[in-house]
C-alpha cells in the first residue's frame, strides 16, 4: 500500500513539474495573461514579458521565439492598443476542434471594445498559446510583420 502511495506522489510530482510551463485550464491562461495588463504590482502591470520565460509559460514552441524576439511594433496586440486601462475581461471558451480550444476575450480598453480570439493547444506542458485572432489579424502574422 506504501509503494501505491509512493508511485502516485510521484506521478502526481512529474504531472505538476510538467504543468510549470503551461496552464491547467484554457480560461486560466487567458486570465493569467490579462493579469499582466493591470493597476496592482508594477512587474504585472507592463503587459505581457517578452522574454523566454514569459513565452516558455504561455505559447507552444512554434511561437516562442516569435514572441521573444526583437521587434518594433505599434501595439500591443494582447489588447489591440500602445497602453491601457482594461475593464473586465469576459473569458468563455467558444469551441473545442480536434486538439485546439478556441476562447474569447472580451474586454473594454479605454472606452473601446476588444474582442480577441485564442488558439489553445493541450499537451504535456499544460495549455499554451498557439495564435490569437483579432477580426483583422493574428498574433502570428502580428509578429512576423513587424520583426526586426
Amino acid at each position: 500500500m506504501r509503494e501505491l502511495a509512493g508511485i502516485g506522489t510521484l506521478l502526481a510530482g512529474l504531472w505538476l513539474a510538467a504543468a510549470d510551463a503551461g496552464f491547467r485550464t484554457p480560461e486560466s491562461l487567458v486570465r493569467n495573461v490579462y493579469a499582466h495588463y493591470g493597476d496592482g504590482v508594477p512587474e504585472l502591470s507592463k503587459g505581457l514579458p517578452r522574454d523566454a520565460a514569459a513565452a516558455r509559460q504561455f505559447f507552444d514552441p512554434s511561437l516562442r521565439k516569435a514572441w521573444s524576439a526583437p521587434r518594433v511594433e505599434p501595439y500591443d496586440f494582447l489588447v489591440q492598443s500602445p497602453n491601457w486601462k482594461l475593464g473586465p475581461v469576459a473569458i468563455t471558451v467558444v469551441r473545442r476542434q480536434y486538439d485546439k480550444t478556441y476562447v474569447a476575450a472580451n474586454f473594454d480598453n479605454r472606452g473601446r471594445k476588444v474582442t480577441l480570439n485564442f488558439v489553445l493547444v493541450n499537451g504535456p506542458e499544460g495549455w499554451l498559446i498557439t495564435d490569437v485572432e483579432s477580426p483583422h489579424d493574428s498574433l502570428r502574422m502580428f509578429l512576423e510583420q513587424f520583426r526586426k
